[in-house]
């Protein structure tokens, strides 16, 4: 069974017209539930371990600022949320949801956040709407448990994980891959174990092949215990805010050879939601679903 970390918590209220589709987090499980591809089984709610899971990411002094609220109006700009205890508390649930998912995914073989993603955080600030770093917080909770030995990160969002590049880039044991628009956010790389920039011109066929000929390789040089999946939906033609134009159905085919490796070479994969903003809810979420979808047609 596939578990899934879902808290009532992901979906924080926003001003009226701020562009985050945060409706799509309570959506996403419905719709699973609705058509029966999951059951209120697979969902579990995650808990709050010591804050210390974030200081192994984050550094204390930016940490504090959010805790006491004595973030700057510039910093708030940059992460671009209103800032709000709220806020942070549910940043927290996200970063317990892929701690806890990628813990069950070493004996499930997957598992989900239901949100999550939040790759533009750096160790000392947030941007781009991510706070703290979930699969970077979550990374490195598996290692300083002695859980795995090395992991591999899948970047498949449009926009590049420039936080989470910068936060490993000193770190061996993870390896960071990221492809994404070339044109898009953030303006200023960082440098990824392997970046591939695609331009807006890119069609389904060569995204695909571009995929297929990477991830296989990849696997085999670096040998991960698991991967962490950013799988974005702000690659399709139909977003606000990516310069791609790859279809939904190019998009299902991507998450289904992230999980035929995942599947082939026995590594558990536990994935986050990634970014999506394309005008209508509908469009993300099913694009979100397709790949709950898939991968239980590989794990379950």
């Amino acid at each position: 069974m596939i578990p899934i970390a879902f808290s009532d918590k992901y979906h924080h209220p926003l001003p009226q017209g701020h562009k985050f589709p945060m409706e799509k987090y309570t959506l996403i499980p419905k719709q699973l539930m609705y058509e029966e591809s999951f059951s209120q089984k697979h969902f579990f709610n995650p808990q709050i371990p010591d804050k210390i899971f974030l200081e192994r990411v984050h550094q204390p002094v930016y940490l504090e600022k959010l805790f006491k609220g004595s973030i700057s109006e510039k910093e708030i700009r940059r992460i671009g949320f209103p800032y709000s205890k709220s806020l942070i508390e549910r940043e927290i649930h996200i970063c317990a949801g892929t701690t806890q998912a990628a813990i069950k995914a070493l004996h499930a073989g997957a598992s989900f956040n239901v949100a999550g993603g939040t790759h533009h955080a750096h160790a000392n600030h947030g941007e781009g709407f991510c706070i703290f770093n979930d699969m970077a917080v979550a990374a490195m909770h598996l290692l300083h448990e002695n859980k795995v030995g090395k992991i591999l990160i899948v970047d498949l969002d449009v926009h590049q994980g420039n936080g989470t590049a910068s936060i490993f880039k000193n770190e061996k044991k993870v390896f960071t891959f990221s492809m994404h628009g070339e044109r898009n956010y953030p303006l200023r790389k960082e440098k990824s174990d392997l970046d591939i920039p695609l331009p807006g011109t890119i069609d389904d066929k060569n995204y695909i092949e571009i995929l297929q000929k990477t991830l296989p390789k990849l696997i085999k040089k670096e040998k991960p215990d698991i991967i962490f999946y950013q799988s974005g939906v702000d690659i399709l033609e139909s977003d606000k805010l990516g310069s791609l134009r790859i279809s939904k159905q190019a998009c299902m085919e991507r998450d289904k050879i992230v999980y035929h490796m995942a599947y082939q070479n026995q590594i558990p994969v536990t994935a986050s939601m990634g970014g999506g903003y394309s005008n209508h809810i509908r469009d993300i979420v099913d694009a979100h679903c397709n790949t709950f979808r898939v991968a239980k047609h590989f794990f379950e």
